[in-house]
């Protein structure tokens, strides 16, 4: 199985660079905005936002493998979940798609991505979280609304959201490692993995590419959908308590819930809509503090790692029947947001205007 898992993470490197490259030199104006929407940005260049429809390709490509060559053809024809995952999966990068391609209203790409959360929760991909079918719909809808923003507004400079989503995703594959399940989710898993290290080449500082809002609806509602299927239901799986998934979650999220977090707070303190974007992320902030941009990857690269290796833990001591250290997640998830938080309170970043969730 672990060879499997290997080969399928280095053609999906290998095919992500090959793509990506081939868009790069053949699409250079695909997803390049107005020089006003730069203003805010935190690239002074234009560059393309052609990462996403790497992610989708790949995606695509390792889909039709997987029925094909592993034979799930059977298994995705009579699981409705996997019907839905797929469908889902198309709309949210629909709605991506459209936002880079005309600029979208917000409520429109708002709707969008309420249904991608409607057609996962009513196919079978719900979170555990009470014995209320409809409160676990509805739980399951915010939080792929929640994780398709919250990705959207990370994706501020480079290679951040990337590298965040590769350590959630490694926190996926453990999970599901430790709950015994060689499926197909976790193949998926590997697949977009490798296409998020292959897309990674051409973001980090100094990128040659963005990903995009289709890069970050697609990615969003992936995660959400990867931590449903693993993380959340950690504790129904070992027979344990429900909550101990979103304690897991709280933590493999951390990187990307602290950005939404304080950006979300300082904004309403400033008397801004949350999604009116600027450059008060996190991750500006630290560049505000003195550290370069390729220095703030490395910092999320680190606390990517150590929230992954945490939520891994977490995972491994559910399946034991240890769970009093659990509760220790919280104390990391709130100590590394206060200590963001009062970064972004003593240096303030320049307010500007600009398009929603970014």
């Amino acid at each position: 199985m672990y060879l499997y898992l290997l080969v399928i993470l280095i053609l999906n490197i290998f095919l992500s660079m090959v793509v990506n490259g081939l868009l790069l030199r053949f699409s250079r104006n695909l997803g390049i905005r107005s020089h006003q929407e730069f203003t805010i940005r935190w690239s002074s260049q234009a560059k393309p936002s052609i990462g996403g429809i790497s992610f989708f390709i790949g995606f695509l490509l390792s889909f039709i493998t997987l029925l094909l060559v592993f034979g799930y053809v059977d298994l995705a024809t009579k699981n409705i979940k996997i019907i839905g995952f797929f469908a889902a999966v198309l709309v949210a990068t629909l709605v991506g798609f459209m936002d880079d391609t005309f600029n979208t209203k917000p409520l429109i790409k708002l709707s969008g991505q309420i249904l991608s959360g409607f057609i996962i929760a009513i196919t079978g991909t719900t979170i555990p979280f009470s014995h209320i079918p409809i409160v676990d719909v509805i739980i399951t809808i915010i939080w792929v609304v929640a994780l398709m923003n919250s990705l959207n507004m990370l994706d501020n400079m480079d290679g951040i959201t990337t590298t965040v989503s590769i350590f959630i995703l490694l926190a996926a594959c453990a999970g599901l490692l430790i709950m015994n399940e060689s499926s197909f989710d976790l193949k998926m898993n590997v697949a977009i993995i490798g296409t998020l290290i292959g897309f990674l080449y051409y973001n980090w500082h100094p990128s040659k590419i963005f990903m995009g809002d289709t890069g970050s609806q697609f990615i969003g509602l992936y995660l959400a959908y990867a931590s449903i299927d693993s993380l959340w239901r950690v504790g129904t799986s070992f027979e344990n308590h429900r909550w101990l998934g979103f304690i897991i979650c709280l933590v493999a999220f951390t990187p990307a819930a602290i950005d939404t977090l304080t950006v979300i707070i300082n904004r309403i303190k400033r008397g801004q809509s949350p999604m009116v974007g600027g450059k008060d992320h996190t991750t500006h902030h630290l560049v505000y503090k003195g550290l370069k941009d390729n220095q703030v990857g490395r910092v999320f690269a680190l606390l990517g790692l150590v929230s992954t290796s945490l939520a891994v833990i977490f995972v491994y001591l559910v399946s034991i029947n240890v769970i009093w250290p659990l509760p220790l997640g919280l104390l990391y998830f709130f100590g590394v947001f206060f200590w963001i938080y009062r970064i972004t309170i003593k240096y303030k970043a320049p307010e500007s205007k600009s398009k929603p969730n970014n």
